[in-house]
């Protein structure tokens, strides 16, 4: 008799709630005005190929370093330019990444209204990895930059407790993103605009 108690009581704790009709994909995958209409997605919620990516708890130092390479591209940007952090960028029809940050024309960021930027809008994506989106970062996301046309391409990691910034151009003909420089203790470069980031100013 105790082991049927147990098992449920078990079987209560473990009892969910069905999906919520909006939570099911239809054939061949939300699109990003699916992804738009969905009343009760979590924040920070992606769309990628058509399927939700769902965020993980973040780790200290994750969100110390988009407060880090958000307040320095704010404060060094160009009239012309603004960075903010964690809006999706419409990319394609399928395709609605959240960066962590992003460099915009000013128009589009002076759109108080807004919700999500057109890839036309950013000149700069910025992803700082964690252990869940190693994959997305390094391939499938600067893959669908790129194809957008999104000119710059940041990827910001840890490594062996130091950072590490990878940074990347769009090589026009190909379509496909260059590495053009790996930065450890300070990221400069002159596009797309003069930037001087301490990596390691996040405490």
């Amino acid at each position: 008799m105790a082991d049927r108690v147990v098992t449920h009581r078990y079987r209560e704790c473990v009892s969910v709630q069905p999906l919520p009709d909006w939570f099911r994909p239809p054939v061949g995958g939300f699109t990003a005005d699916d992804f738009l209409s969905m009343p009760e997605v979590p924040r920070h919620t992606e769309l990628i190929d058509g399927s939700l990516v769902l965020p993980s708890p973040r780790q200290q130092w994750h969100s110390l370093m988009v407060d880090l390479v958000v307040s320095e591209l704010r404060r060094q940007a160009t009239p012309r330019l603004r960075a903010t952090r964690e809006m999706c960028v419409k990319l394609a029809e399928r395709q609605m990444p959240e960066p962590d940050a992003v460099v915009v024309a000013a128009e589009a960021f002076n759109d108080a209204e807004t919700t999500y930027y057109l890839a036309n809008d950013v000149v700069l994506a910025v992803e700082v990895v964690s252990p869940d989106s190693v994959e997305r970062d390094h391939d499938v996301k600067p893959r669908r930059y790129a194809a957008a046309g999104i000119a710059h391409y940041w990827r910001i990691e840890e490594q062996n407790g130091q950072p590490a910034a990878y940074v990347y151009e769009l090589e026009p003909a190909s379509a496909a993103y260059v590495l053009t420089g790996i930065y450890h203790s300070r990221l400069q470069v002159t596009v797309p605009f003069d930037i001087d980031l301490d990596l390691t100013a996040t405490v």
